[in-house]
């Protein structure tokens, strides 16, 4: 069917939009270590670092992941305390282990190439619909459009969408509009690049945005209608749940005891300061220490704390040092807020490490804690005083 002159204009004006936002993304595009050099490997490790980090911050990790582990077989054949340090400071280290497991995956089953369509990228582990668009669009250039936040506020206020953007129907639509844009791309990663560099400098999420160097301020209808900072309508974020700690920075001589979290839950498998819940006293917090085994005497722990009741006497001079101060540690959905103690207990016989190790307590040098056990940044704070001082 011969395309009418309403079609053809129409046609014609979205190319137009398309190649505004090209010519201005050549002009303007951050440059990423990532983006010099878009293979598969690089493009995946860089969406799946991002997701919960900033850019600027994420570089440095990127770098250096890539130097310890440089392609997919390295990853695939690393093994978990290698991959776990390299993240260490990211958070949601879910998702490295996911991309081991998908490396793992694309080595078996795809020969160690990885697949180039958004249907069987999302069959690996970690990688969802967001992620296997970018991957697809950037180091494939097929036409899908990776809609996230920043592009999703860039379609609200374009077309003063004024629903709940986080519902499925505003991705819905979000994908519908850029999917015309892209279909006009000649190189469809840039399009979707183009699109995360204007949400992320230009149609800023928090106070004004700097329209005056949008390329499509001229199109935008919350821009001519002056309610840019209008869109897109957001659900209030539900209150986070706060939790109460106690850390314990024990030292041994020229070594720090570490503990392994539980397989699952809450930062799952990674190491820790020993710690519990609440905010102890001293004198419950020396209960605690008998309960470790890494106290002298009994301490008589009040009735609340009698899961933590010291056992039999032992020849151990434990003594607490000094209260640490606070910290706090915001997750996606709970608030840690935390106090501690730093403790000092003498050195340990071998067969009486082995008998702490049994308990779940491992005694770590500085340059181990450093190199080796990965803590999470929840307890940066700690790690800090840990290594300036010991």
């Amino acid at each position: 069917m011969q395309e009418t002159k309403k079609e053809r204009e129409t046609a014609a004006e979205e190319k137009k939009q398309t190649d505004e936002l090209l010519t201005w993304y050549a002009e303007n595009r951050r440059i990423l270590p990532w983006r010099e050099d878009p293979t598969p490997y690089h493009v995946w490790l860089s969406e799946i670092m991002l997701q919960q980090t900033r850019v600027e911050a994420g570089k440095a990790y990127y770098l250096r992941f890539l130097e310890n582990l440089p392609d997919i077989a390295s990853l695939a054949a690393a093994s978990e305390e290698v991959y776990l340090k390299l993240w260490e400071g990211l958070g949601y280290y879910s998702r490295v282990r996911n991309l081991h497991k998908a490396a793992v995956m694309i080595m078996e089953e795809y020969g160690g190439k990885m697949p180039d369509s958004p249907e069987k990228l999302e069959k690996l582990p970690g990688i969802g619909p967001y992620s296997a668009a970018a991957i697809a669009s950037i180091a494939f250039q097929k036409p899908v459009v990776s809609v996230d936040g920043n592009l999703l506020r860039v379609f609200a206020r374009m077309m003063e969408y004024g629903e709940d953007i986080k519902a499925p129907a505003a991705r819905k639509a979000a994908l519908a509009y850029y999917g015309v844009g892209i279909s006009k791309a000649k190189r469809p990663g840039d399009f979707n690049q183009a699109l995360m560099d204007l949400g992320a400098g230009i149609c800023l999420p928090n106070g004004e945005p700097l329209c005056l160097l949008c390329p499509w301020k001229e199109r935008c209808l919350a821009h001519r209608d002056g309610r840019e900072t209008a869109y897109p309508e957001v659900p209030p974020k539900k209150e986070r749940k706060k939790e109460k700690l106690t850390v314990f920075l024990i030292r041994s001589g020229d070594f720090l005891a570490v503990r392994r979290r539980g397989e699952d839950g809450l930062l799952a498998g990674l190491w820790e300061f020993p710690n519990v819940p609440g905010w102890l006293k001293e004198e419950e917090a020396e209960g605690v220490l008998a309960k470790m085994g890494l106290w002298k005497e009994d301490s008589g722990c009040p009735g609340e704390l009698a899961e933590f009741s010291p056992g039999p006497k032992s020849r151990i001079e434990t003594e607490i040092l000094r209260k640490l101060p606070t910290a706090k540690h915001i997750f996606s959905h709970i608030e840690w807020h935390m106090t501690g103690y730093e403790v000092q207990v003498p050195p340990f016989s071998e067969k009486e490490r082995e008998k702490l190790r049994r308990s779940g307590i491992f005694l770590v040098t500085r340059k181990e804690l450093m190199e080796t056990y990965s803590i999470p940044s929840a307890f940066e704070k700690y790690k800090k005083i840990a290594l300036e001082e010991a």
